[in-house]
């Protein structure tokens, strides 16, 4: 409900959604304290990964951070820990939890759900769970009213597109470049001629990541986008804060506030 309320509202007030990927546990004993800095810079819904050691889908910035985090002995139930914490005292912005299959199904699905639900989790992204497989995770999310976002990449058919709709709730997400996250350069012309023709097939908002990473880039998203997703941009810097502290985490939320600015700064005109 906090996921379909938070777009409702955006679209009324004829903005969008700015959603921030961090992943949890790096850095360490820092993750609460970042989430609320992203929200009160202008965030409307965040991203939570939760760590793996094999992130095949991630570049480098990401895929070290999963290192880290790793290391640290960072596991799911730290990562629901951290939602519960977040949620004493932010009980209103959306948090999808975003990684890989594998800790899920060692945990179980059952008890993944329950476990997400009892912490305030709104959604679930698992980026290798194809949906000809997710029909027991999601109808397990389904009971607990979370959300299952999912993944449509620029070689993606239309086929399988209407097979993705078919399971997607909450917002899609549009991976706007070929390749792992971090990499390349945006076509925001290519990016919004896709993301419409993605809105032939589902009335979900369908937001894009990848390649956001300045005010400038996600105001040209937001053009078409329901919503932008950055990540890689702000996990770099968080990598900084063992040698820079608290400062860092200040910079993040400069950039969301960046970010925002222009967004809002866009549909104002």
């Amino acid at each position: 409900m906090r996921l379909k309320n938070c777009f409702e509202q955006l679209q009324a007030s004829n903005r969008k959604a700015l959603i921030p990927y961090v992943l949890a546990g790096d850095p360490s004993g820092q993750t609460v304290n970042v989430m609320h800095q992203l929200v009160a810079s202008g965030a409307d819904i965040i991203e939570l990964g939760f760590p793996f050691s094999d992130p095949v889908a991630d570049g480098p910035v990401i895929a070290q951070a999963h290192e880290r985090a790793v290391s640290q002995g960072v596991t799911l139930t730290d990562v629901f820990a951290m939602v519960s914490e977040f949620r004493q005292t932010d009980n209103v912005t959306p948090i999808i939890l975003m990684g890989y299959l594998n800790p899920v199904e060692i945990m179980g699905y059952e008890r993944f759900v329950e476990m997400a639900a009892d912490a305030g989790v709104d959604g679930v992204l698992m980026v290798d769970l194809p949906p000809e497989a997710a029909g027991e995770l999601h109808g397990l999310l389904q009971e607990r009213g979370l959300d299952m976002i999912k993944l449509i990449t620029p070689t993606t058919s239309d086929e399988r597109i209407k097979k993705i709709c078919s399971v997607a709730s909450g917002y899609l997400y549009y991976v706007s470049l070929k390749g792992v996250t971090g990499a390349a350069t945006l076509d925001t012309v290519e990016v919004a001629e896709r993301v419409n023709h993605i809105r032939q097939f589902t009335d979900v908002p369908v937001c894009v990541g990848f390649g956001i990473r300045d005010g400038e880039s996600a105001a040209a998203i937001s053009r078409t986008a329901d919503g932008v997703i950055a990540g890689s941009v702000l996990v770099s810097e968080l990598a900084k804060f063992a040698t820079e502290g608290q400062a860092v985490v200040e910079r993040v939320g400069e950039k969301m506030t960046e970010m925002r600015s222009a967004m809002d700064s866009l549909q104002d005109k």
